[in-house]
Parts: C-alpha cells; sequence; structure tokens
C-alpha cells in the first residue's frame, strides 16, 4: 500500500496513458500511426 502512497502521480499517470492506448486501438487509429511512421523512415532514409 506504501508503494500506491508515495508514487500516486506515477500510478494515475501510467492509468491515464493505458486508457489512451486502449482508446485509439479501439477506434483502430493504430495503421494510421504505422503509415505515418513508414513514411517518416522513408523520409529519413531517402527512399521516399
Amino acid at each position: 500500500m506504501s508503494f500506491f502512497r508515495r508514487n500516486r502521480a506515477a500510478v494515475m499517470t501510467l492509468a491515464v496513458a493505458v486508457l489512451f492506448l486502449a482508446q485509439g486501438v479501439l477506434r483502430e487509429e493504430t495503421q494510421i500511426v504505422f503509415r505515418k511512421a513508414v513514411n517518416i523512415c522513408m523520409e529519413c532514409i531517402g527512399l521516399g
């Protein structure tokens, strides 16, 4: 119990982050993010 008291802000931030990740997956935004990441990588390498 003392772990949660000492790290309350970190635990709450982690919980919010997990909720946002779940919401993005449920809205099927993973493909959009993946496509953008691929385009950025291709531009950095110089192939795009």
